[in-house]
């Protein structure tokens, strides 16, 4: 799958047999929630290093999702000096790389050697790749480390999915969000720990309290406080929804932040009540809006994965990309026409 074809993926990863590694071990008794931590953590870190942004997170006991937008054109405006820094951030660098930088005169074949060097870290400063092995090599090494053991602590390299549209980004990031719901580890979104949606909500309550506190008057000495989740951990820099723009950055998820929210509470009652008729009739618009079949959006959202396909978007967007690709067939085509009505055809660019 090529970048020019989507900027978004659903990526995930699993412990090896996967075992309960970043949770409790039902064998052992032994919790290993703190590892949980340690990806946040490395997430934080490397967001601000790669030209990778994170739309959404869920980190379980066994396993890892991410759904992430890959910014080919912003790592092609750094300057060579930027990439250098931003690289030597995760790696010390070569020796010749270590010599520019003090300022030792070069000759030409030095410098081209330099040059050369530059546009290699470039080029993987933006790829998924590099991105999840600069994610997944340390925590299986402090994890062994911490076990005192060796071998894999990963099952494999992480699998990846290409997600075609909006109505594909919307329908895998609620999926994301809603792991801890669906495996009955939290009640609602925002008590999911670990997790893009619990972030999203804590940074929105923020801002909702700060804007209170802007518009009360002088004379007021009581302002009421809603009970934010629990959250000590580094905020993950997660890809802003439309109409969040900040001045000059024009990159942003193709949807609102309240159409989503009431998206992902919508499906979080439906999930956590299991009964049909609990479901509210007043569906969020964006479901309407995205040509998306509500009840085969919530038996997505549900099931536990079974298969893992290679694309997910509208037929229309499948059968393009299978002539692009000059294939006969792609998985993901039933799936397409069970969730996404044919006059689906919002693309993301």
């Amino acid at each position: 799958m090529s970048v020019q074809d989507t900027p978004y993926y659903h990526c995930i990863c699993r412990c090896v047999r996967r075992a309960y590694l970043c949770g409790e071990d039902r064998v052992t008794g032994q919790n290993f929630d703190h590892r949980k931590a340690w990806m946040v953590e490395r997430l934080t870190e490397l967001v601000k290093v790669f030209a990778i942004d994170i739309c959404a997170y869920a980190v379980m006991s066994n396993h890892y999702h991410l759904v992430v937008r890959i910014d080919e054109e912003k790592a092609g405006q750094w300057s060579d000096d930027e990439v250098i820094r931003r690289w030597r951030k995760l790696y010390q660098g070569s020796p010749t790389i270590q010599r520019y930088l003090a300022g030792a005169t070069l000759d030409k074949a030095e410098l081209k050697v330099v040059n050369d060097i530059i546009q290699q870290w470039r080029v993987r400063l933006s790829d998924l790749s590099w991105f999840m092995r600069c994610l997944n090599e340390p925590i299986a090494r402090w994890a062994n480390d911490e076990d005192g053991c060796k071998g894999r602590f990963w099952e494999g390299r992480f699998k990846s999915q290409a997600l075609l549209d909006e109505a594909a980004l919307l329908t895998c990031m609620s999926y994301v969000d809603l792991n801890p719901v669906r495996a009955g580890m939290a009640e609602t979104p925002e008590a999911s720990d670990f997790t893009s949606i619990q972030a999203r909500m804590v940074a929105w309550v923020k801002r909702q309290q700060k804007s209170q506190q802007q518009r009360k008057p002088r004379n007021q000495s009581f302002v009421r406080k809603t009970k934010l989740p629990k959250q000590t951990l580094p905020i993950v820099p997660l890809l802003r929804f439309s109409g969040n723009e900040k001045q000059g950055r024009k990159t942003t998820i193709p949807f609102t932040l309240k159409d989503y929210l009431q998206l992902v509470d919508w499906l979080g009652r439906a999930i956590r009540d299991n009964k049909r008729g609990s479901i509210s009739e007043q569906q969020p618009p964006i479901i309407e809006r995205l040509n998306i079949n509500k009840d085969e959006l919530l038996a997505f959202v549900s099931r536990k994965e079974k298969r893992f396909i290679d694309v997910v978007g509208t037929e229309n967007s499948i059968q393009k990309t299978v002539t692009r690709w000059q294939r006969k067939f792609i998985k993901g085509i039933r799936l397409a026409k069970q969730l996404f009505s044919e006059r689906s055809l919002q693309y993301i660019q």
